[in-house]
Formats: structure tokens, sequence, C-alpha cells
């Protein structure tokens, strides 16, 4: 198969670059993905639209994937928590390695073709579970692995890839393949790749979460109260929605725990 991600820079002689062109030319690049990425929200839309009613279901989430790709994932499940106000396991990030590969690599993880699926058995993983794997190569056997298994267990798999007609996609059925082409430092896929990444893991949870009802109108009120910026931002939510004085909304807040329970108390 063709690697893009492999392919080699446009740039030549990084190490002779001043700061400012370095900068320059990362941005020229990073301006690419949010263009490549628009060009698979068809593909992101089918992907979304079967795992809205998966979840309704008492379905979850799962993302698997190593290294960068493994970290994002994980990244977005745990945001999913304090910013929707959902139970911790409704979206849930593996990453090769487990738990020390968030912050250091781990020689040779994500090379296993068995872990990912004794990963995903720890959570008792069913048919009404989705599960996306994320490689910015489409080859990572972690992944690849750990989709195929899925789907001989009749699991709906999903994938994020940077290159076209990849493994990994052929276990996907809902495959996204964005392409945003070589990286500036040749092969440096937590580049570019990483950002296509990142910007698909938040309209795929993003989007469920709207769907799921965990947003009205365009505020994130079953968000946790866990600091003062948050419990502000909550009462300018209740101030705003009830209107009333700062001081009142607040005590609703407090009173109630939620937005979205102050407000239908006072409602």
């Amino acid at each position: 198969m063709k690697k893009v991600t492999e392919e080699s820079s446009k740039y030549r002689y990084l190490d002779k670059m001043s700061v400012k062109d370095i900068l320059t030319f990362i941005n020229q690049e990073d301006r690419s993905v949010p263009l490549a990425v628009e060009k698979v929200i068809p593909n992101i839309t089918r992907l979304v639209e079967h795992i809205v009613p998966k979840m309704r279901n008492g379905g979850r989430l799962f993302y698997i994937g190593a290294g960068t790709s493994g970290r994002l994932g994980i990244l977005d499940a745990s945001e999913c928590p304090p910013t929707f106000g959902v139970p911790a396991d409704w979206v849930i990030g593996l990453i090769a390695g487990g738990d020390l590969a968030i912050r250091s690599a781990v020689e040779h993880a994500e090379d296993s073709k068995e872990q990912a699926w004794k990963d995903l058995s720890d959570y008792f993983i069913t048919e009404q579970d989705v599960v996306v794997g994320i490689a910015a190569s489409g080859t990572t056997p972690y992944v690849v692995h750990g989709l195929k298994n899925c789907q001989e267990q009749q699991i709906t798999t999903g994938c994020i890839t940077c290159n076209p007609g990849s493994p990994l996609a052929q276990y996907a059925d809902f495959p996204i393949e964005v392409i945003v082409g070589p990286e500036f430092v040749t092969g440096s896929t937590r580049m570019k790749a990483g950002t296509a990444q990142k910007l698909i893991l938040n309209m795929i949870s993003t989007s469920v979460m709207i769907q799921l009802g965990r947003v009205i109108d365009n505020k994130m009120v079953d968000m946790q109260l866990s600091n003062n910026k948050l419990v502000d931002r909550g009462t300018r939510m209740v101030m705003q929605a009830l209107n009333i004085p700062y001081d009142q909304a607040k005590a609703l807040l407090q009173a109630h725990g939620s937005v979205r329970k102050a407000i239908e108390a006072k409602g």
C-alpha cells in the first residue's frame, strides 16, 4: 500500500532554516488539515449516526490506538465526563502498552496482534458497543488486529487513518481516511496527521453528545462544576437562561449541582 504519511517532506534543509521560517512553514502545512477533514465529513457522519443509537441503547464508544494516536483517543475520552457530565465508562480510550504508554514509549507494544482484544475484553465488550481504531499509518498491528477481532465478534468498527487503502480500513465498517499529505518533518505523524485525528475525535464525541441530549441550545448544561472557573461559567448560563442576578443564579446552581437541574428547578 502507498504510505502518504511516510513520504518525504516538501521542505529541505530544515536544520538550516531560521526559526521564523520553520514556524511559517509548519503553519502553512497545518492550514491544509481542516480542508482534508472537510472532505471526509460524510464518512464521519455515517459513523456518528451509527454510534448514537448504539449509545442510546446502553452501548459504549471505545477508541484504540498506539503512540500519539492512542494518546489522542484517551484525551478525547477523558474530556467527555467533565464536559458533558457523562459516566467515565461511556467513552473509553485504550492505548497499546497501557497507562505507562500515555507518558512514555513502551517498546514494541504496538506490534502485538493479541493485546487490543485482551484490553477490550477487560471491559466485557459486546455487540452493543462501537470500537474506533486510530492509526495514522493504518498498519499498526495492535489497532488492525483489534478491529479484526471486533468484526469477528460482530462488534461495529470505525477507524481514523491518514493513508488510503490501509489494512486498518479493511476491518472498519465505517472507515475515515483523512489524507493530509507528507509531514513537515518526514514521517512525524504527531504533526498534521495528529492534528487531523484530534479534529475528527472532537467532531465525533461532540456530535454524539449533542445528539444524546447533553447540550441544550449551545450550552454544556451537564458539565462538572469542578473548579471556580466552571462554577462561574455555570452561574452565567443560569443567569442567562432564567434572567436572574448573578448571586441568585450561583445560589441556585450550588443548591442543585448542575446547570440543567438549576434551570429545570426554577422553570
